[in-house]
């Protein structure tokens, strides 16, 4: 016998922006599955890497203590106009950032906001890619705390 499960209502979706083209096909999808979940919370998280270098640069440069700012006025930019204006009126859109490995800083948001599911693309990144960068999608689905709906590129 199939065991079945009942589907409910999502009501806190998770989308992983990248700014890359298949992170906005991924858009579509998530913004597509708040409005069909009415009174649903679309969270909108971008995780600025940081480097291992980062944390030595204050030691081995001097660096204007406003690129941080600077940069984080300039995401926050593009997240109002790339995504914001695509939300339709009754979608409450949660805009968040953070710094760090991607795959551990969408584990732990999905974790400490109670997300139900995680709509991310994937890349299309080779071996190369994998081994210099590793595979967040593929650790985000393999360790999230709750679905992960995977966005394949479009294809051409």
């Amino acid at each position: 016998m199939v065991e079945t499960v009942r589907h409910e209502n999502f009501r806190k979706l998770l989308f992983c922006t990248d700014f890359s083209e298949n992170a906005d096909r991924a858009f579509v999808f998530a913004v597509n599955t708040a409005v069909r979940n009415t009174g649903c919370e679309l969270h909108l998280l971008h995780v600025i890497p940081e480097p291992p270098a980062q944390f030595w640069k204050g030691y081995i440069y001097e660096v204007d203590e406003d690129v941080d700012a600077r940069a984080k006025r300039e995401i926050d930019e593009k997240l109002a106009e790339a995504y914001q204006p695509r939300v339709p009126a009754g979608v409450k859109l949660v805009i968040a950032m953070r710094i760090g490995e991607a795959g551990q800083q969408i584990l732990e948001y999905a974790q400490t906001q109670d997300i139900d599911l995680v709509i991310v693309g994937r890349q299309g990144a080779g071996k190369v890619g994998k081994i210099l960068f590793g595979n967040v999608t593929e650790r985000v689905v393999r360790k999230a705390p709750c679905p992960v709906l995977v966005i394949p590129p479009s294809p051409k």
